[in-house]
């Protein structure tokens, strides 16, 4: 089927135009698909496995195979001296960096994407590229309308009901980061999650666990006290399969800004 008709002209011939205009929409069409790629920085599993490709030819001798090989930087999660959106990636390896110890790369559109998209996967050929957006708005969002701040502790500010993530950026992948968000169930790993319990003293307590072994088991309860308990002394001890927070309400952007500024999280003073 034809996507729309031209009327006929008095000739009662539509050659000329259908001619001139095919190219035009293949013009259009083609922009607008690479547009979309470019624009939303949501990248194809064969950019994915092409951009591993191209990785482990040009940047794996100097960068590692796990991209930790350069002080400061760690590629695999995300961490970079001054690059921070998908833009300012595509600016350092198309210009080089450092003077010339890092060369500029004269890689297509395609390739471009491919190695862009292989970094936002965390490395994993099979994974998902995740889009990164402004660390800026994300700490605003993060104190604000995302309500993240009101649970979570950031460099000795905020309550500790939920994980400290001060060093977040140093330990979690971009892609790891956009589940918690998205599916915390997904993402919550065993020893974080929610607490009851009874002691045979009939104390009901609740909070997050901490550690565990075979007598004992450490808690930071709902009145972010850190206590640790004998087992041998509880009447009952339950376990929560469900997380402590519902999926954000945050639109696709807002969770790009708020994994950015996630990512800035190295610790205390410390920056990507």
């Amino acid at each position: 089927m034809p996507f729309f008709k031209l009327p006929v002209l008095n000739n009662g011939s539509n050659t000329f135009f259908y001619m001139a205009l095919i190219p035009l929409v293949f013009i259009f069409f083609g922009v607008n698909l690479q547009a979309q790629e470019l624009g939303d920085h949501q990248y194809t599993s064969e950019s994915i496995q092409l951009g591993l490709g191209i990785y482990n030819r040009e940047c794996a001798l100097c960068h590692g195979i796990q991209g930790d090989l350069i002080d400061n930087i760690d590629l695999r999660l995300g961490k970079f001296r001054s690059a921070a959106s998908d833009d300012n990636l595509r600016n350092v390896i198309l210009e080089g960096r450092a003077k010339g110890r890092m060369p500029a790369f004269n890689f297509n559109t395609r390739e471009l994407n491919g190695v862009i998209a292989y970094l936002r996967a965390g490395f994993d050929p099979n994974g998902m590229a995740v889009r990164i957006g402004d660390p800026s708005q994300g700490r605003i969002l993060f104190e604000g309308e995302g309500e993240c701040s009101s649970c979570h502790r950031v460099n000795g500010e905020g309550p500790r009901i939920a994980p400290d993530l001060s060093n977040i950026g140093k330990i979690r992948t971009a892609a790891n980061l956009q589940l918690n968000l998205i599916d915390p169930a997904a993402a919550m790993l065993p020893i974080n999650r929610p607490v009851r319990i009874v002691t045979l003293s009939e104390e009901t307590i609740v909070g997050r666990r901490l550690n565990e072994d075979t007598y004992t088991v450490q808690l930071i309860d709902s009145e972010e006290r850190l206590r640790s308990l004998v087992k041998a002394e509880l009447l009952s001890y339950d376990i929560s399969d469900s997380p402590s927070k519902a999926p954000t309400m945050l639109d696709s952007g807002e969770v790009a800004d708020v994994i950015a500024y996630l990512l800035t999280l190295v610790g205390e003073g410390g920056s990507p």
